[in-house]
C-alpha cells in the first residue's frame, strides 16, 4: 500500500500543470451582438451564452416552447428586439471576460460561455433577470438551478417576457 501510494506521489508530481488545470479564462471585447444569446468576441469568435434561451427575431420552431408558456409570437418578436438591444448597451464594445462550463463548442462550432461584463455581472443571468430570456432546460449545466430560480423571480414580477403571462 505505502509503495502504491508513493508511486502515485510521484507521478502526480511530475505531470505538466496544464493536465490537472481548468480551461483557461479568456478575455476580449464584444464586436458584435448577433441577438439576445449569440456575440462574436474578439480572438474568440462567435459565443453562444450558456444556459440561456432568448426569442428569436423571426418566427422559428423554438417559439413553441413560448406559445405553451401564454406569450404570444408579437411579445416575443418585441421581446427579441429588446434582448438584442439590452446586450448592445451592456456589452458591445466592452472587454467581457469568458468562463466555460462542462462544454466548449456547441454544435454549431460557437463557444459556450458564461460572459462577465467589466463590472463583474453575468450578462446570461441579467438576461434572466430582466425576462429577456429563459434559461434552456435541454442541457445541463453548473449555474442551472440559479438560473431557474431567477427565471421563477423575473416571471412573479412580471418582467419582459413573462409581463405578458398571469403568475
Amino acid at each position: 500500500m505505502t509503495r502504491v501510494l508513493f508511486f502515485l506521489f510521484f507521478v502526480f508530481s511530475f505531470l505538466p500543470q496544464a493536465t490537472l488545470a481548468t480551461p483557461p479564462t479568456l478575455t476580449g471585447m464584444v464586436l458584435w451582438v448577433y441577438d439576445g444569446d449569440t456575440i462574436k468576441v474578439e480572438n474568440i469568435g462567435k459565443v453562444r451564452l450558456i444556459g440561456i434561451d432568448a426569442p428569436e427575431h423571426k418566427d422559428s420552431e423554438r417559439d413553441n416552447y413560448y406559445l405553451r408558456q401564454g406569450i404570444s409570437r408579437e411579445h416575443l418578436r418585441r421581446t427579441a428586439k429588446e434582448a438584442l438591444h439590452f446586450v448592445i448597451r451592456n456589452a458591445k464594445g466592452k472587454s467581457v471576460t469568458i468562463h466555460h462550463d462542462k462544454e466548449l463548442k456547441d454544435r454549431h462550432g460557437r463557444t459556450l460561455a458564461y460572459v462577465y461584463l467589466p463590472d463583474g455581472e453575468l450578462l446570461n443571468r441579467k438576461l434572466i433577470d430582466e425576462g429577456l430570456a429563459t434559461v434552456y432546460r435541454k442541457f445541463n449545466f453548473h449555474k442551472k438551478k440559479d438560473f431557474l430560480a431567477a427565471e421563477k423571480s423575473a416571471r412573479i414580477k412580471g418582467v419582459g417576457l413573462w409581463g405578458e403571462v398571469p403568475n
